[in-house]
């Protein structure tokens, strides 16, 4: 099922839902070496590629992307986190060039570490001065944190196609405490495709509350085959 067009009004999201997130149509996008942009990121296939395409589109992605492309899913993360209760110390996951954690400094008082699989993209996050601590990481392998750590995990634009899978989830629930709050994006194009749903199903008795509230991706100046994007921001209470 495939959106409507972009002249047509934009779709009715969903909220506080497990329910079908309706597809997009899906495309095979090629991913050329040094090519940053929005369809090589959604080609992205190991943590490999991540590190080669974040370091090309390091310097770039504040102007080039999220400003050019009227990106508000790192808006829509922070806002969810902070109107859901949630605390610090926070830990930014998939950080990248401190989006999310610039728009989390607006709307609540806490210590922010931030982590990220790019050194390039936390070199640009690091002269924000928004984070406490920077180090890099892979979701795909353990974090260099104790159990139980952070009372509060933002993540934006990270648990989607070739960035980060479901599994990941496990580790974002041993690094937060009791009663923390995650809050993390996941594309809606990939929710039912790529596992998340079953995972999120999986958790229940690990967890104190989920909701799934479904957000845009890009604001109403945004163009092109992806403006009509959406995902879910899966908020989830630690038990």
């Amino acid at each position: 099922m495939s959106w409507p067009h972009p002249a047509a009004p934009r779709p009715k999201l969903q909220d506080r839902s497990l329910a079908f997130c309706p597809l997009p149509a899906f495309t095979a996008f090629m991913c050329p070496e040094n090519d940053p942009s929005l369809d090589a990121a959604y080609a992205l296939r190991t943590p490999e590629d991540s590190r080669r395409l974040y370091a090309d589109w390091a310097g770039t992605y504040d102007s080039d992307f999220a400003a050019s492309s009227d990106y508000i899913l790192h808006i829509q993360v922070a806002r969810h986190f902070a109107a859901a209760g949630g605390t610090g110390p926070v830990l930014d996951v998939g950080a990248g060039t401190g989006l999310c954690a610039k728009a989390l400094t607006s709307l609540l008082d806490a210590e922010i570490d931030g982590t990220d699989i790019s050194t390039e993209m936390l070199a640009v996050a690091r002269e924000k001065r928004l984070y406490r601590h920077l180090f890099t990481g892979d979701l795909t392998r353990a974090l260099p944190v104790a159990d139980n750590a952070y009372h509060g995990i933002i993540s934006s634009g990270t648990f989607t196609n070739g960035h980060v899978g479901p599994d990941a989830i496990d580790e974002l629930l041993r690094i937060t405490a009791p009663g923390g709050l995650i809050a993390l994006s996941i594309n809606c194009q990939h929710f039912e495709r790529t596992g998340f749903s079953t995972k999120i199903e999986s958790i229940t008795a690990k967890t104190a509350e989920i909701r799934l509230p479904q957000v845009r991706i890009y604001g109403d100046a945004a163009t092109g085959d992806h403006s009509d994007d959406t995902a879910f921001v899966a908020l989830i209470r630690a038990a």
